[in-house]
C-alpha cells in the first residue's frame, strides 16, 4: 500500500555503497524498517543528510505486510532544526533520545497520540533559548503514560508536595515494578526509598514550559536517569544499555 506520511529517523546505518538501513517511526504506520537506495548525485530525491537521528520528514512509501524492509519512493524535509545541530548540549539530548526510542518503540504500532508528543517535543526544544537541561527527565517521564506504565497514584494519597523538591518526604516509597507508591516496602528490591520516590512526584508535575523552576543539580540529575532508565527496562523487555547515557553526565556541571 503506497502512503505518504510524517516521519521521525530514529536509527540508519549504512548498507553497502550506495544503501542506507534506516529506522522510523512514521505517524501513520508505526515503527518501520526501510532500505533506502541514496542517489549518485545531488539532485536525487533522496539525501543522506535526511537520515540522521530525530530528522522530522515527510515520507512516501510502500509499505507492505510481513515485508521486514519496506521501499522508500520519495522523502523530504518536514521540519528543520534551527538549533539542535548547532548546540552541543541539545544535540546530545536529541542523540539520547533517538537511541532512547529505537529501543523503547522497538514494536511499537500506529500511535498517532505518541507521534505527536515526540515530535512535539523534538521542535519544543529547538526552539528553546535555554532552561532545557531537564528536557530528558520530563520526556522520559511522560513518555511512560503512552507505553502504558506511567506511575500509578490511585493506590496512594495523590496529593501533589510543594516546592522543586525540596519539601519533607512524605513517608511513600515508589515500586518500580507495580508503577505506584506504597506504605511498605515490597518483596523485591526495584523500589525506591522515600528521598527518592519523592522524585517521581516532582517529574511528574514537570512539563516543558515549566521544567527550567525544577533546580537539580549534575548528580541528581544523573541519578534520576539511571532511576528512570531502570524503570523502563523492568516494563520493556531486553531494554539495553544506552551508549549515549555517558555524555549526558558530563552536561551541566
Amino acid at each position: 500500500m503506497l502512503i505518504k506520511t510524517e516521519a521521525i529517523v530514529l536509527h540508519a546505518f549504512k548498507y553497502g555503497e550506495t544503501r542506507l538501513i534506516a529506522d522510523l517511526f512514521t505517524r501513520q504506520a508505526g515503527r518501520l524498517s526501510f532500505i533506502v537506495t541514496l542517489p549518485k548525485t545531488t539532485k536525487g530525491r533522496l539525501k543522506k543528510q535526511y537520515f540522521q537521528p530525530m530528522t522530522l520528514l515527510e515520507v512516501q512509501c510502500d509499505v507492505r505486510p510481513r515485508v521486514q524492509l519496506q521501499k522508500m519512493r520519495d522523502a523530504r524535509l518536514l521540519t528543520a532544526y534551527a538549533s539542535i545541530p548547532f548546540s552541543p548540549e541539545k544535540l546530545a539530548l536529541s542523540l539520547f533520545t533517538a537511541e532512547f526510542l529505537y529501543h523503547a518503540l522497538r514494536s511499537e504500532q500506529q500511535n498517532e497520540r505518541l507521534f505527536a508528543y515526540v515530535c512535539d517535543a523534538m521542535q519544543w526544544l529547538d526552539m528553546a533559548e535555554g532552561g532545557y537541561a531537564n528536557f530528558h527527565l520530563t520526556f522520559l517521564m511522560h513518555l511512560s503514560s503512552f507505553l502504558g506504565f506511567y506511575p500509578n497514584l490511585e493506590a496512594t494519597d495523590s496529593r501533589p508536595e510543594a516546592g522543586n523538591g525540596a519539601a519533607e518526604d512524605s513517608g511513600e516509597l515508589f515500586d518500580l515494578r507495580e508503577g505506584r507508591f506504597c506504605r511498605m516496602a515490597p518483596m523485591h528490591h526495584d523500589f525506591l526509598e522515600p528521598g527518592e520516590a519523592r522524585l517521581i512526584r516532582v517529574l511528574m508535575r514537570m512539563d516543558f514550559p515549566t521544567m527550567h523552576l525544577f533546580r537539580f543539580t549534575r548528580n541528581d540529575r544523573n541519578r534520576i536517569v539511571e532511576v528512570l532508565l531502570h524503570y523502563y527496562r523492568l516494563h520493556i523487555p531486553q531494554f539495553p544499555e544506552l551508549k549515549s547515557v555517558g555524555v549526558l553526565r558530563e552536561l551541566w556541571q
